[in-house]
């Protein structure tokens, strides 16, 4: 920590982890489902089988138009329980 307390020389164990795990979970076979609400979600949303953005801030909703939002539990329930079928 440094003289402004802020953390110093923190190493990431995998770069880009969110996605990673995706991709690990899709190399299984598994069909993935992802929900995020900010950028540091965006490679994660992409790289899964279906992206829902859920209660993000109105400039992620304008930067990644692609991905359905909902703001709601029970909306994001019922766009779960559509996709699973």
């Amino acid at each position: 920590v440094d003289e402004r307390d802020m953390i110093t020389g923190y190493q990431l164990r995998i770069d880009d982890g969110k996605r990673e795990a995706v991709r690990a979970l899709k190399a299984l076979n598994f069909r993935v489902i992802a929900s995020g609400d900010s950028y540091n979600d965006m490679t994660m949303l992409e790289e899964a089988d279906h992206g829902i953005l859920f209660r993000p801030p109105p400039n992620v909703i304008a930067d990644y138009p692609q991905f359905p939002v909902t703001t709601e539990y029970e909306k994001l329930k019922h766009q779960l329980e559509t996709l699973l079928g």
